[in-house]
């Protein structure tokens, strides 16, 4: 049985006016983007993608601070101080290299056939049916994803701050529904950059003062060892097959659950962060888009790794009963103990900040696909753009309502990336099976996409709700049953695809120009697929993809 999610209570932060001020500072300052931001709203495309017009150092900034919400920095620090260093592969393994073959390989294709989702995309390589699962799954994904992020912040909220969680969720949710509503995309991406900013002077101090509790990162390392093992502090030690290690999981379920399913079934396919590239104002900004968020990737990982191995040093039975404090727990125990006033207002409104991206990220996208991939195509079709505009606004406040209802589905996990992780493996691993399988192989007909879909979901659900939590199949861990969960969604999607294919008729090759690789789509302002501008043929999207992949693959052996 899980113990639920309610942060210790006895992490109340001695929180002063200064404190105070500089938090109303930033909300004040959050709303001024907001109205500043919707002057350039006049047509739907404007709310829902900014006009196609961001600058690519706007969008990179943005495409990480979406994904560096707070349910990322409690959720990583949890698992630092659950498995230790094995959380770099959620970086390096985990995110970088799909990061780059994002930008490299996969952007000519979103942004050349000028969709406005991801899921439109399967439309127009698929059917009407692969279209509309998509669309109702993804839209399901975003909806959970953001009630994450809210019930989280109100349990944090509550626990350092004395703010019951009922104002926690309806302050937070009532500023992010006021600046998306507002200014649509561009409020939110601009309100992303402001808090990637914010978030790292959070984390920063937290992290330098850690190591500094503890004796910098020798100390740290020895008390690990002496306390957790060896292992806990190498990111390799212990993944052989068959061999016992901290995170239940070998290097095999690692490189091909993690690195290669759930990672790029993520950051591929997750229309939340790909939201952001497509919002670039040509192709070229597009795919440096990816390229510029990775570099930041690459270093974030020490800033939530490092407290949550800090939090285990000082308190070696940490998650347990006897220690009073959860994984989840780490950040917050670590502000309470280490951070003076005035800095301790600058990290409580770095953590407000990231549950307000994470949140805005995953609404906005949410009221994108919903209007333009369900509501525009299925059931109020043709009408003037003003009308599609009004509705974007009304479903986000819909979303918004949607993600405090789902909130507390995310209190049956001790590890908030453990529930995040669980999502990602039956919503956007099935996805990336389809993307994957249909651009690279053109006989994949259009029926195969709705069936590739559906026995992907069906399989990582089956695998997870059956066959581990029934216990038919021994896995250690909740995040050994994720990797294994995405790789039975992968093969079974790419499995029933196939099938499918062979015995109904591919569409016509007319159709599939700049959808599938290697294919011309005549008639673009710009090149649309690899076939007319490929990646291959530009060094210096080369070099930006080269460098980042090195240090991707050196640091974690390193370790």
């Amino acid at each position: 049985m899980r113990t639920p999610t309610y942060l210790a209570a006895g992490l109340r932060l001695p929180t002063n006016w200064l404190d105070y001020t500089i938090l109303a500072i930033y909300f004040v300052v959050v709303l001024g983007i907001g109205f500043a931001a919707r002057r350039s709203v006049r047509t739907s495309l404007d709310f829902f993608l900014s006009g196609r017009s961001l600058p690519a150092w706007i969008t990179g900034l943005a495409f990480v601070s979406a994904n560096l919400a707070a349910t990322e920095i409690l959720g990583m620090a949890a698992n630092s101080a659950q498995y230790g260093a094995y959380t770099v592969h959620w970086y390096w393994i985990g995110a970088i290299p799909a990061m780059v073959f994002l930008g490299l390989v996969m952007m000519p294709f979103y942004y050349g056939s000028k969709v406005r989702s991801v899921p439109e995309f399967l439309l127009l390589r698929f059917d009407k049916g692969a279209h509309l699962l998509s669309s109702i799954l993804f839209a399901c994904a975003a909806v959970l994803i953001a009630g994450v992020n809210l019930y989280a912040l109100a349990i944090v909220v509550e626990a350092l701050l004395g703010w019951p969680q009922w104002v926690a969720i309806v302050v937070a949710g009532a500023f992010v529904l006021a600046y998306i509503t507002l200014g649509g995309l561009s409020s939110a991406i601009y309100n992303e950059v402001l808090q990637f900013f914010v978030i790292l002077a959070a984390l920063i101090p937290i992290t330098v003062l850690g190591l500094k509790k503890v004796g910098g990162w020798g100390g740290l390392t020895d008390k690990l060892t002496a306390t957790h093992g060896h292992n806990f502090t190498t990111a390799w030690g212990g993944t052989g097959i068959g061999s016992v290690n901290p995170l239940g999981a070998n290097w095999l379920t690692i490189v091909l659950g993690l690195g290669f399913v759930l990672s790029f079934g993520y950051w591929t396919t997750n229309f939340a962060e790909v939201q952001r590239a497509l919002s670039a104002k040509n192709l070229s900004a597009g795919q440096r888009t990816p390229l510029i968020a990775a570099y930041p990737k690459i270093f974030i990982v020490f800033l939530v790794m490092i407290p949550g191995l800090v939090a285990a040093a000082l308190v070696p039975k940490i998650g347990g009963s006897a220690s009073g404090l959860q994984y989840n727990d780490a950040i917050p125990f670590l502000m309470q103990e280490l951070l003076p006033n005035g800095v301790l207002g600058i990290a409580v409104t770095g953590l407000l900040a990231a549950f307000m991206a994470g949140m805005a990220a995953n609404v906005s996208s949410f009221n994108t696909v919903f209007t333009n991939d369900i509501w525009e195509k299925y059931v109020v079709p043709g009408r003037q753009d003003a009308y599609y505009v009004r509705f974007g606004r009304l479903i986000t406040v819909i979303g918004v309502c949607a993600s405090i209802g789902t909130a507390f589905l995310a209190s049956s996990f001790s590890n908030i990336m453990a529930y995040l992780q669980t999502l990602f493996s039956f919503f956007n691993v099935p996805m990336f099976v389809v993307f994957i399988v249909g651009m690279f192989w053109r006989r994949a007909s259009a029926a195969s996409g709705f069936w590739g879909l559906l026995a992907g979901t069906t399989a990582a659900m089956i695998n997870y709700f059956v066959l581990y939590k029934k216990g038919i199949v021994s896995i250690p861990s909740d995040q050994g049953a994720n990797f294994v969960s995405a790789i039975a969604g992968f093969v079974a999607g790419a499995v029933v695809m196939v099938a499918v294919s062979l015995f109904t008729r591919p569409k016509p090759a007319d159709e599939l120009r700049g959808l599938v690789y290697g294919t011309r789509s005549p008639g673009m302002a710009e090149p649309s697929a690899p076939g007319d501008d490929a990646w291959y043929r530009k060094p210096a999207l080369l070099g930006w993809g080269a460098v980042v992949l090195a240090a991707a693959c050196y640091i974690p052996f390193s370790l």
